[in-house]
């Protein structure tokens, strides 16, 4: 699955993913490969990403983007909300 967090002021994070899971306006909801199209408004939180692979670097992305320091392979991206769409096993969030 492809995943692109974007914010007004620049792109944050594209690659694969093997799971990502959101804070949505009704509560965490996580989505898989394969998953059905889907659009949903998010509300502030932390985005956690399952990297397809744990060979991703972030020199350039530091503040925005947390390692998780229970596994190498997964991310947090903190947002104040935004929406996401999910279509094709790609995945695109609009963040603020």
């Amino acid at each position: 699955m492809h995943l692109d967090i974007i914010t007004p002021e620049k792109k944050i994070f594209t690659g694969e993913v093997d799971a990502v899971q959101m804070p949505g306006v009704d509560g965490l909801f996580q989505v898989l490969g394969g998953h059905a199209p889907i659009i949903s408004a998010l509300t502030e939180g932390s985005v956690k990403v399952d990297l397809a692979n744990s060979d991703v670097e972030f020199n350039d992305l530091t503040g925005e983007i947390e390692r998780d320091t229970s596994h190498d392979k997964v991310i947090r991206v903190k947002i104040k909300g935004g929406v996401m769409e999910m279509m094709n096993d790609k995945i695109i969030i609009l963040a603020e």
